[in-house]
């Protein structure tokens, strides 16, 4: 499920992933080398937890790592893609709690990711704007450069996957 319509001005990141808060990472299945081609970004065992929002064959992690996979597209979610977000986010916080080491994943590690990440730290406190100018400086410029998503955040993604229901 990879973004159908590709932002040519949006680059890939620097990194395969970056550590937003301790003990929770943002990342992707492909970032930019030093030499400015891009590399693929292998998890092995590097975490505790993998929370994975697009699943790409051979991109890890190892069997013994505990991983869940909740394929999203990068725009409007429904109902069900909304509360399998919401149960990543608290998955994520939970392993928090237990001194988890956590990566949250999609492909580049911007907006799906962010998403997740974003109400995790919601859940644990932080405002909405505070969320996203936090992944922003930790991960990219370019995170959460979905409207949308920014949108859910602001609007609470409890609220907005009760909407989503009711017009269902």
């Amino acid at each position: 499920m990879r973004p159908s319509s590709k932002q040519p001005d949006v680059p890939a990141p620097d990194s395969p992933w970056s550590e937003i808060v301790p003990g929770l990472w943002m990342g992707g299945h492909e970032y930019a080398s030093r030499s400015g081609g891009l590399e693929f970004a292998v998890v092995r065992d590097e975490f505790d937890l993998v929370l994975t929002l697009l699943r790409l064959p051979g991109h890890g992690p190892d069997n013994h790592v505990e991983h869940h996979v909740w394929p999203i597209p990068d725009g409007p979610l429904d109902g069900t893609q909304l509360a399998g977000v919401l149960r990543l986010a608290r998955t994520a916080g939970e392993g928090l709690t237990q001194g988890r080491r956590v990566l949250v994943r999609c492909y580049h590690g911007y907006n799906r990711s962010g998403l997740v990440v974003a109400h995790a730290l919601i859940r644990a406190g932080h405002t909405a704007d505070e969320a996203i100018r936090l992944i922003r400086s930790r991960r990219s410029r370019w995170a959460l450069h979905n409207d949308l998503f920014v949108a859910y955040l602001k609007t609470g993604l409890d609220t907005v996957r009760l909407l989503e229901e009711l017009a269902e």
